[in-house]
């Protein structure tokens, strides 16, 4: 949630180039079937080793016994005992919500609390019932099958730095822009399990938007800003809307709500130099640990920051 005039916003451009897919720097790569696909391969490999995988049951306590992490405890009673516990979850919900009150102390808790989760980001997920066609200027082929512009990360509504200034300034006080600025891809051009036949799905990253929306984030808001963000692809890609044929729209609460991302923030923290390396936690030592023996994090709310890397953790 910084304008690109801010100082240091330029860093989070350098984390997204600063890893390699297959031995090509600074790619980024699409995971067959879906984000989806990593989980299940992580649990096929676990599995093999003898995990046991408790899914569809949250987890509404970490266990700790004479100081030590010895377990959890799931929403309906159960309990899990480990000797060592790693937690995924924000460094906020690990050691604020999942810890009982007065486990940490009051200065480890005031680190906590004062981690910036701020993000600019809803997510819109869409189904289409064809190949988008940016006919302006690339147009489609013949045969319909995806171009390799299809197959890129698509920046639309950033022409400029001050296209991105002026979206920003809207979410200050409660709004969203008339001309977010969007990040589209189009995965199922490059994995065909993804839709039926001459079916597409688009992924959408929008900002800027607030989590604390004026008159708040009602199901008739979401579905305005969705036509605002779908007006803006019609600009680039005439014929766009006529395809959609579903769609999810994830706001920053939304995102906080499914899958326990405080502040909405997917990278469990924001993305700021204050926030990333040595000071990702940096009062933990090492970083991963926590000041309960047994209990570690393993997310992205760990040093060094975020993303789907493997590095924090």
């Amino acid at each position: 949630m910084l304008s690109p005039y801010m100082q240091g916003s330029g860093y989070v451009l350098l984390h997204h180039v600063m890893g390699e897919v297959e031995g090509k720097k600074n790619a980024w790569g699409y995971a067959e079937g879906g984000m989806g696909g990593v989980s299940q391969a992580i649990a096929r490999a676990a599995e093999s080793y003898g995990a046991s995988l408790h899914t569809d049951c949250g987890v509404s306590q970490i266990l700790v016994r004479e100081g030590r992490a010895v377990g959890v405890r799931l929403g309906d009673g159960t309990e899990i005992l480990a000797d060592v516990v790693l937690s995924n979850a924000t460094p906020k919900v690990t050691f604020l919500d999942l810890l009982e009150e007065g486990t940490l102390s009051e200065n480890f808790e005031s680190h906590i609390r004062s981690i910036d989760y701020t993000s600019p980001v809803t997510k819109i997920n869409v189904a289409l019932r064809g190949l988008p066609n940016f006919s302006q200027h690339l147009p489609n082929a013949a045969s319909g099958s995806p171009s390799p512009h299809h197959q890129c990360t698509i920046h639309l509504n950033c022409e400029s730095t001050q296209l991105l200034h002026d979206a920003y300034l809207p979410a200050l006080s409660g709004r969203y822009s008339s001309r977010p600025m969007l990040e589209l891809c189009l995965p199922s051009s490059l994995d065909p399990t993804l839709a039926p036949p001459g079916c597409h799905v688009a992924s959408i990253f929008s900002q800027y938007t607030p989590y604390h929306l004026e008159g708040g984030w009602t199901q008739e808001a979401r579905e305005r800003y969705a036509e605002v963000v779908f007006d803006s692809i019609e600009d680039y890609c005439p014929g766009f809307k006529g395809l959609v044929v579903g769609k999810e729209v994830l706001t920053p609460p939304d995102l906080e709500r499914i899958f326990g991302l405080t502040g909405g923030n997917i990278f469990h923290g924001a993305m700021s130099l204050d926030q990333l390396y040595l000071s990702r936690m940096s009062y933990l030592s090492p970083a991963y640990s926590s000041p309960v023996p047994g209990l570690f994090l393993c997310g992205s709310g760990a040093h060094p920051g975020g993303g789907v890397m493997g590095s924090p953790g």
